[in-house]
């Protein structure tokens, strides 16, 4: 395990996946990252790369050979090489190899940058392309939240108060697939309440949201987060069945849809990387 430390944060970090695993609040002892309880889903903050989301069964056609992988892709389960640059500051690096080339038949040299400051953290992921033909993927993030986050609360105290008004349409999943339709979801004062129903319907997913901040918070205490996204033109909200997270997913890339005919280069939401070229974004948490 890799720590990151300053005066207020502490975070720990896996080299497989390059997973945050723990973040820790000095000054008020409060653990913001959900526990990893295997009974209900024992990740903490998967990278999803070089898919998000399901394919359409689990194939995908590219340059007219067939390919398979699992869901969120195979990043998540590599060691990452590491190299930590400071107490507060570490890179993750996972590059193609021959089984990454069997399954998914691009060279790429994938980063996962983790930097705190004062009481933030923030993950840059970085992608360069050091091949000679188009790369295409797709990556997300996928980190849970402790809620509840202090003793003597519920599940139901917490929500998420989205800070762009707007009508929110969340995109049906269908068998992990995205449905053609949606519906709305019933926000007040651009508030989303949390309760365990939300989620017995898979992800909320939403499509070119203008909200680039969603706060986690309670009504009966003043502690929770600010997490701090730009230009990631999906996103996802989950928890696992009656379980004691929520889960805030920026992601480029999405699930294919219910109509999707498998060619990768026409997947909604797949980037296209010329030879010898990078691609950065990176999502923040503001601890308070």
């Amino acid at each position: 395990m890799i720590i990151l430390e300053n005066e207020k944060l502490r975070a720990v970090i896996s080299p497989k996946g390059a997973e945050l695993q723990s973040l820790f609040n000095k000054e008020t002892g409060l653990e913001y990252m959900w526990s990893g309880d295997a009974s209900f889903w024992s990740k903490h903050s998967p990278v999803l790369f070089p898919i998000v989301g399901a394919l359409k069964d689990d194939t995908y056609l590219y340059k007219d050979i067939t390919y398979h992988l699992p869901r969120h892709g195979f990043a998540r389960e590599r060691i990452f090489l590491k190299d930590q640059l400071s107490l507060e500051e570490v890179i993750f690096t996972l590059t193609h190899d021959a089984s990454t080339l069997a399954v998914y038949p691009f060279a790429f040299l994938l980063k996962l940058r983790y930097r705190l400051q004062n009481n933030s953290l923030t993950c840059t992921y970085e992608i360069s392309n050091p091949g000679y033909d188009e790369l295409l993927f797709s990556v997300g993030a996928h980190p849970a939240f402790a809620v509840p986050m202090v003793k003597d609360t519920a599940y139901a105290d917490y929500y998420l108060q989205f800070n762009i008004p707007e009508q929110l349409q969340r995109w049906k999943l269908e068998s992990g697939l995205i449905a053609d339709y949606g519906e709305p979801v019933p926000t007040q004062n651009n508030r989303l309440s949390l309760s365990h129903e939300l989620f017995y319907q898979d992800a909320i997913v939403f499509k070119n949201m203008q909200t680039d901040c969603i706060t986690l918070g309670c009504t009966k205490h003043d502690h929770g987060i600010h997490f701090n996204f730009k230009n990631f033109p999906f996103f996802g909200i989950w928890a696992s069945k009656d379980a004691n997270f929520v889960c805030l997913e920026p992601w480029c890339g999405i699930a294919d849809s219910v109509q999707h005919k498998r060619q990768l280069i026409n997947k909604e939401g797949i980037i296209i990387l010329a030879p010898n070229t990078n691609w950065q974004h990176n999502w923040n948490v503001e601890c308070f």
